[in-house]
C-alpha cells in the first residue's frame, strides 16, 4: 500500500549539520581574482553619470573574491544587490573604498572613469590615509632582460607583491617606467626607488606603483653609481634620498641628500675614513647606520644635523657575518650567524641598547628553521626588515622565513624566493595617498 494513501508522513532526509551560530544561507562561490596585468580589464560601466554598479564592484574584486594567484582562497561572501551600490552616498562610498585592500582597488581604475576619479579624489586619499595600513607586503623585482643579438633595448621589468595578510600574490605592472637598465633601491611609505643607467648616465627614479606616478630625479653633484636609501616623511608629505659617502676611483665622494620639497641634492659632510664591514645600510629615526671594522662599531649619519658620528658598539663574539636591520621608531637590530673556526652553529638577533651602546641578544632562530632555510650552514642568505618584522631569504630556498620581533613568532612565507641573481626583494607598503611631489 502507498504510504501517502495510508496517511503516513514520510520523514524528509536529514539536512547536513551546521553550526548553531551560523544558519545555512545561499552562498555564491566565485573564483578569486586580484591585480594582474595579464588579466583582461573588465568592460567600462556604460552609464557614466551613475555610480558603478555591483557588477563593476565585483569586477574589481569587492564583495566577491581575492587574488590573482592566492596561496589560500578567501572566504566566500554574499554579493550585494546592485541597488545598494547605486544608492550609496559618495561620502559613504569613499569610507567603504578606503577600507578595501589597495591591490583590489587598483583594478577599479580601468572599469570606469567614475572609479578613476574617486581614487584620485582628495576626500578618498584623506580617508585612505586615516585607516590602518594594509599590513606587510613583500615586493619582488626582476630586472628586465636585454634584447637579442646584443641589443641594448630592455623589456619592462617584472614585479610582484606578496600580501602577507591576504596570503596572496599580485602582479604590479611597471611598463610605465622608461626601458632602462634598473635596479631596485628600496621602498618606503608607498614609494619605490630604482637606480640604473639610461644608456650613458646614472639615473634615479621614484614612483608610486598604485598611482603609476613617477619622476626622474635630477643628477647628483657627483653623479656616480652609489648606495642609496629612500625614506618618506608622512608628516611633511615628502621624501628624501640619501647617498652615503663612497669611493669612486681614488676620490672619496661626499654624502648627498635629495629633498623632494626642494627638488635638489645638497652636499653634506664627507664620511670619515673607515673600513666598512659591508655596504648594507639601515635607516631608522632619521639616522643612517653602517657597520665598520676600523674603528670597530657603527657609523651613524644624522640627516637633520648633516653630520657623521661613530658609535663604539662592539660586535658579539664569534659573529661570522652580520646584517643591520631597521625596526620601528628607534629600534636597530643586528642579524648574523655565530660560529667558531668557520663552523656555523646558529643564527641570532641582537638589538642595540642606545644608552649603553651594546648589542643585546633578543632571539635565536630555532634549529629546525635554521636547517631548513640554509641547507648548507655557510650558504648565502639575505635579510631585511620593516616595523619589527625581519624576513630571511636564501638562494636555494623557494620560501622565505618571517620573524615577528614583538610576538616572537617564526613563520614560513610561500612564494618568497631570491633564487635568481637578477631578482631583488624588499618590504613594501601599498598606499594611494603617498605623492612623488
Amino acid at each position: 500500500m502507498d504510504a501517502a494513501a495510508a496517511g503516513v508522513v514520510v520523514p524528509q532526509r536529514a539536512a547536513r549539520p551546521t553550526s548553531p551560530s551560523r544558519p545555512p544561507k545561499a552562498i555564491r562561490s566565485t573564483k578569486p581574482r586580484g591585480l594582474d596585468e595579464d588579466t583582461a580589464a573588465p568592460p567600462a560601466f556604460p552609464n557614466k553619470g551613475k555610480p558603478p554598479s555591483s557588477s563593476a564592484a565585483a569586477a574589481a574584486g569587492i564583495g566577491v573574491g581575492a587574488a590573482a594567484s592566492p596561496l589560500h582562497h578567501h572566504a566566500d561572501v554574499v554579493p550585494m544587490d546592485a541597488a545598494v551600490w547605486a544608492g550609496l552616498p559618495d561620502d559613504l562610498l569613499i569610507e567603504v573604498l578606503a577600507r578595501v585592500p589597495p591591490f583590489l582597488l587598483f583594478r577599479l581604475r580601468p572599469v570606469a572613469r567614475r572609479w578613476e576619479a574617486i581614487l584620485r579624489d582628495p576626500a578618498f586619499l584623506a580617508a585612505h590615509a586615516a585607516v590602518p595600513s594594509h599590513g606587510p607586503c613583500l615586493l619582488t623585482f626582476s630586472r628586465a632582460g636585454t634584447g637579442g643579438g646584443g641589443s641594448q633595448t630592455h623589456s619592462p621589468p617584472h614585479c610582484s607583491v606578496l600580501s602577507v595578510p591576504l596570503r596572496a600574490r599580485y602582479r604590479l605592472p611597471f611598463a610605465f617606467l622608461p626601458p632602462w637598465d634598473l635596479w631596485l633601491v628600496g621602498s618606503s611609505g608607498g614609494l619605490v626607488c630604482f637606480s640604473g643607467f639610461d644608456g650613458a648616465a646614472f639615473r634615479t627614479i621614484v614612483c608610486n606603483p598604485l598611482t603609476q606616478a613617477w619622476r626622474v630625479l635630477p643628477d647628483m653633484h657627483y653623479n656616480q653609481q652609489r648606495q642609496l636609501v629612500l625614506t618618506v616623511d608622512k608628516t611633511r608629505r615628502s621624501f628624501k634620498l640619501i647617498a652615503a659617502g663612497d669611493v669612486y676611483g681614488d676620490k672619496t665622494l661626499p654624502t648627498e641628500v635629495y629633498d623632494s620639497k626642494e627638488n635638489k641634492w645638497s652636499v653634506h659632510q664627507m664620511m670619515p675614513a673607515v673600513n666598512l664591514c659591508s655596504s648594507k645600510m639601515a635607516f631608522c629615526d632619521s639616522r643612517l647606520y653602517l657597520e665598520t671594522l676600523s674603528p670597530l662599531g657603527l657609523m651613524m649619519y644624522r640627516v637633520d644635523a648633516g653630520r657623521w658620528e661613530h658609535i663604539p658598539a662592539k660586535f658579539p663574539r664569534s659573529l661570522l657575518d652580520g646584517y643591520l636591520v631597521a625596526g620601528a621608531r628607534t629600534r636597530l637590530f643586528l642579524v648574523g650567524r655565530i660560529g667558531l673556526y668557520s663552523t656555523i652553529h646558529s643564527m641570532r638577533i641582537w638589538e642595540l641598547d642606545h644608552g649603553r651602546t651594546v648589542w643585546v641578544e633578543i632571539s635565536r632562530m630555532p634549529p629546525r628553521y635554521f636547517r631548513a632555510l640554509l641547507r648548507l650552514s655557510a650558504e648565502r642568505f639575505e635579510c631585511f626588515g620593516q616595523d619589527n618584522l625581519i624576513c630571511f631569504t636564501s638562494w636555494n630556498q623557494d620560501k622565505g622565513l618571517l620573524y615577528d620581533v614583538d610576538k616572537k613568532a617564526w613563520s614560513w612565507i610561500a612564494g618568497c624566493a631570491n633564487q635568481l641573481c637578477n631578482s631583488q626583494v624588499c618590504f613594501y607598503e601599498p598606499r594611494f595617498d603617498t605623492s612623488i611631489c
